[in-house]
């Protein structure tokens, strides 16, 4: 077979996390074009574990609201921890942190500039949409919340597809309390994280910021596979 790039290499490059969009609402069918491609994920032994909650109009509008008073209020209720550790990892965290605040002309100095950008989060980043992704806890959830990762990039994969930008926001999972609240979802399904999405904004300077990716040495390990990686 010929080594060419295909459509999906296209989509898979073309893929960003924007963090503004516009507030145009996506079309009905778009968004259940979306649904019906993330719902052809791969799960463990098909159990397809994923419940999603997508919200839109004057929903979101509430909602928002409820997480900003949430956050003024100190009311953080995480299902799960938001840790990188204290290596590479955390590294590649604040480098991340820092080349977005640059992007966006805040110093470092500026906390309540800082302040005021991770609220935007909570604004969905002015996203027409975003769905909840939520996962009971079987075990210690680890294979179920792998799955929803698989469904997450069906979700967006596809959303590029279409011209359209998703974002997936762990500080979304910080409020689980409020989020499963507002929306009547019952206490044993978790929140993991959510997706804000629409058409991004392509004139907002913050969407010109590129997220690098460490090269495939770093990551991959290859055994009796020669050839694709020089040295391996």
């Amino acid at each position: 077979m010929p080594t060419t790039a295909s459509p999906f290499t296209d989509i898979a490059l073309a893929r960003r996390s924007p963090r503004q969009f516009l507030p145009a609402p996506v079309s009905p069918s778009d968004i259940r074009g979306v649904l019906d491609d993330a719902q052809t994920a791969p799960s463990n032994s098909n159990t397809q574990q994923w419940t999603v909650h997508v919200v839109s109009g004057a929903a979101r509008d509430a909602l928002s609201k409820e997480l900003l008073r949430a956050e003024e209020e100190g009311r953080t209720s995480p299902d799960f921890t938001a840790d990188y550790g204290d290596g590479v990892y955390q590294e590649r965290a604040q480098a991340q942190a820092a080349g977005h605040y640059r992007a966006r002309g805040i110093e470092r100095a500026d906390r309540e500039g800082r302040r005021l950008a991770v609220r935007e989060n909570l604004e969905f980043y002015g996203a027409p949409h975003v769905a909840f992704l939520f996962m009971p806890v079987i075990g210690d959830g680890v294979r179920t919340a792998g799955d929803i990762g698989m469904y997450a990039q069906n979700f967006l994969l596809s959303l590029a597809s279409r011209g359209l930008g998703g974002i997936p926001q762990t500080i979304l999972g910080f409020y689980a309390d409020t989020v499963r609240e507002f929306l009547g979802v019952p206490e044993d399904l978790k929140l993991l994280f959510g997706i804000s999405f629409g058409t991004a904004d392509r004139t907002a300077p913050v969407n010109e910021f590129r997220r690098g990716r460490v090269p495939l040495r770093q990551s991959v390990v290859l055994h009796d596979t020669p050839g694709v990686i020089d040295g391996q």
